[in-house]
């Protein structure tokens, strides 16, 4: 069944596109992505290039936000090198502060980095990117040349929207945003044995921490949340050469599951797992977050070396 978030933005679109979009969107487990080849569907259905599909679900990717400060939705859209698109949305948490917010450019990233793409060639944006998502995406391997596409406007690259930018390579960072990594961390030894429910949990929570991208305080860390009906979510840490577009691990799994069409608000428990003795530490501020959505099981491990 369609999530109902859906309904009200699909009726604007091209009745072809539509017709093909629907069964899409109502597909069991559809999770805010699609494959290359329901790209060139949706473009043969709509007579439309994939500059003008992106543009076109706008609307779709905007129904996907959380906004209940701002009540102002912004959709993103990324094309990854493998001809999938990657929805993303802004969110926004109540009860916290709005350094927790998430940018919806920063959503469609991060969830594209989650489902194994490894670069992207482009994203549409319903408004124009603010500093601190522009900042955001000078972290990434596709560099300067990004192509950023918006209603009404010509296509232009990153490095016209952030002329004379700073950034990993100034620090002389060379593993960027998006290429493959693997830390070979593991759990660190325990005072008692992990409980057998929290098993999934933890793995993913490494996983994620192994893939987290931290060059600058190597403080990695991964998230993983178990949701009431039992579906585990994983997100990892997403450092940023000018610090304050860091992603934290909540909010890369917050939008993992979001995307999916999960809630928020039922995270039955959470794993973070952290570097001990490192600069940045995420766990207060995890907690805190957890917190306001209703979760009060939290677990921390910590990883080794």
């Amino acid at each position: 069944m369609m999530h109902a978030r859906f309904e009200s933005p699909l009726t604007a679109l091209m009745p072809d596109l539509a017709q093909t979009l629907a069964p899409i969107l109502a597909a069991p487990g559809f999770s805010g992505a699609l494959s290359a080849a329901q790209v060139a569907e949706l473009m043969a259905a709509g007579k439309v290039d994939e500059e003008d599909l992106c543009l076109a679900l706008l609307p779709v990717a905007a129904a996907c936000a959380l906004t209940p400060v701002s009540h102002f939705n912004v959709g993103a859209i990324v094309s990854g090198v493998s001809g999938n698109l990657y929805f993303g949305a802004n969110m926004e948490i109540t009860g916290v502060s709005l350094s927790q917010t998430v940018h919806a450019e920063q959503s469609a990233i991060n969830h594209a980095w989650l489902r194994g793409e490894h670069q992207l060639r482009g994203i549409t944006v319903n408004y124009s990117p603010c500093g601190h998502c522009r900042q955001f995406m000078n972290e990434l391997n596709s560099g300067a040349d990004l192509l950023i596409h918006l209603p009404a406007r010509a296509p232009a690259s990153l490095g016209h929207y952030l002329p004379d930018a700073f950034g990993p390579k100034d620090l002389d960072i060379k593993t960027l945003l998006m290429d493959q990594v693997d830390h070979h961390y593991s759990v660190a030894d325990t005072p008692q044995p992990v409980p057998h429910e929290l098993e999934p949990l933890l793995q993913q929570a490494l996983q994620a921490a192994n893939q987290s991208h931290a060059p600058y305080s190597l403080s990695h860390s991964g998230v993983a949340l178990q949701l009431t009906d039992g579906r585990i979510f994983a997100g990892r840490y997403a450092e940023n050469a000018a610090f304050n577009p860091s992603l934290p691990p909540l909010q890369s799994a917050l939008i993992l599951l979001n995307m999916a069409g999960g809630d928020c608000h039922a995270i039955k428990r959470a794993i973070l797992v952290e570097r001990a003795n490192v600069p940045l530490a995420q766990w207060d501020v995890t907690v805190a977050t957890l917190r306001a959505l209703g979760c009060e099981e939290s677990y921390r491990y910590f990883l080794a070396e």
